[in-house]
């Protein structure tokens, strides 16, 4: 009886501990080299937000440009300035697109209609973020790096730059659907740059190349055939083995009497 009961015991922990890998969903990712966007046409969707808390709205413009031509200046599609301070300070968020080549894109007063003379490059980067945003709890990687990044305590007429290297990611469902989005790792510098006729004209640089390595997450469950084999794996185990422990402490016990009755006699 104490057999039977250890072995329901034993199954039911087994069938439990069996049934909550089941049920959870397993991450696993690879590392291969292509372009996993093939139906993108060759663009990166870019997210940025960015404040500046001195320098007002009307001076603040993104411009883009990369190595296939493109030198954009003043890019307006799919952006917005919010006055910050009063007026005196300014927040861009802006959605556009880049190439998959190396290049750069920055804020700057390059666009402006008359330069100022000393234009305050602090700032703080809320979000930098390429392609899909995953909505997924189970992957942690580097797809906001800047996300957060204070400069208000930089040298007001330093220029940055932010070497980006963005590593293709791709997370697919069980279902199949698929997320095409970018990790990135970042390094930077600040520095004072001159024009050609000595004045300070300071930029927030991010200067970008893709890496030829893909990220991919798949999310994979345990195939419901190989759940029913291992629990009915674990019950046959589980009673043969108990079966052997039964025949060995019947046996043991009927040494065990026969022994005490020889000594009786």
């Amino acid at each position: 009886m104490p057999v039977s009961i250890c072995c329901c015991l034993f199954i039911l922990f087994l069938f439990l501990s069996e049934l909550t890998g089941f049920i959870t969903t397993e991450v696993v990712n690879e590392l291969y080299v292509d372009d996993p966007d093939k139906d993108s046409g060759g663009k990166i969707d870019v997210s940025l937000n960015i404040s500046l808390p001195n320098l007002h709205c009307e001076l603040v413009g993104l411009d883009i440009q990369d190595e296939m031509g493109r030198h954009e200046v003043g890019h307006i599609d799919n952006s917005m300035k919010i006055p910050l301070n009063n007026g005196a300070g300014c927040r861009f968020e802006g959605q556009f697109s880049i190439n998959k080549v190396p290049g750069n894109f920055h804020v700057s007063t390059h666009s402006a209609t008359a330069q100022p003379q000393n234009p305050d490059m602090t700032h703080v980067i809320h979000k930098l973020s390429f392609g899909d945003t995953l909505q997924v709890q189970n992957v942690h990687g580097a797809f906001n790096a800047l996300g957060g990044a204070d400069r208000l305590t930089s040298n007001p007429l330093a220029s940055h730059d932010y070497i980006l290297k963005i590593v293709p990611t791709v997370y697919e469902d069980k279902s199949g659907k698929q997320w095409y989005s970018y990790q990135y790792t970042v390094a930077n510098k600040e520095y004072v740059a001159y024009s050609h006729t000595g004045r300070i004209i300071p930029a927030i640089w991010f200067r970008y190349d893709l890496s030829p390595i893909t990220v991919k997450y798949t999310e994979r469950r345990q195939p419901l055939y190989r759940f029913i084999t291992t629990i009915c794996a674990i019950i046959g185990g589980t009673f043969t083995v108990a079966g052997i422990l039964d025949s060995c402490i019947f046996t043991a016990s009927e040494a065990w009497k026969k022994i005490q009755l020889g000594k009786m006699h």
